[in-house]
């Protein structure tokens, strides 16, 4: 598989992003199940607020992903066919994380503090899922930014900067002649 230096820096972003996330929730230590469902009780409000803002995050980096292939296309610089698969690369992350964020978000909001029928062990099982899901969807929130940071500055070099050498600019033989 050939991953680009542009997204070997946005995956090892996101990435650390989810570990360190991720080990502040372990580093908790074992809880009991009536201490999980305390913090599942306290901490569901803000996970699904931030389930809430990835999904609304993810809808609206698709929408300005369309603005941002018109600037692309309607610039007088040629850009090469990496740039618009690139492009197509962040579209499908954000996809993924849209939906896997609104299912997390629903599977979330069932009341599960609010049933008898859970076994109480279940509730730390239940605490470290959701955790776990809002920190993997954090690492993928920041790679997809990454991801966009990379593709904004490499358009504003080739399109604002007119960089002729910059690997994503294609020249045409007329202009090599001229």
């Amino acid at each position: 598989m050939n991953i680009s230096i542009y997204n070997k820096r946005a995956i090892v972003g996101g990435l650390i992003a989810t570990c360190i996330i991720g080990l502040g929730t372990f580093l908790l230590g074992n809880l009991s199940g009536y201490e999980a469902k305390q913090l599942i009780e306290s901490s569901l409000s803000g996970v699904n607020t931030f389930f809430n803002t990835v999904v609304l995050a993810s809808a609206t980096i698709l929408a300005l992903l369309l603005t941002l292939l018109s600037v692309s296309s309607g610039s007088n610089s040629k850009l090469k066919e990496e740039h618009y698969r690139y492009v197509l690369k962040i579209a499908r992350l954000v996809t993924i994380i849209f939906i896997s964020s609104i299912t997390s978000f629903l599977l979330l909001n069932l009341p599960v503090t609010e049933s008898n029928d859970v076994p109480n062990n279940w509730y730390a099982y239940i605490y470290y899922i959701s955790i776990g899901l809002a920190s993997i969807h954090c690492g993928g929130i920041i790679a997809v930014v990454l991801m966009l940071y990379n593709t904004i500055s490499n358009i504003i070099k080739i399109v604002g900067l007119k960089d002729k050498d910059h690997p994503l600019s294609s020249i045409d033989a007329e202009e090599i002649e001229n």
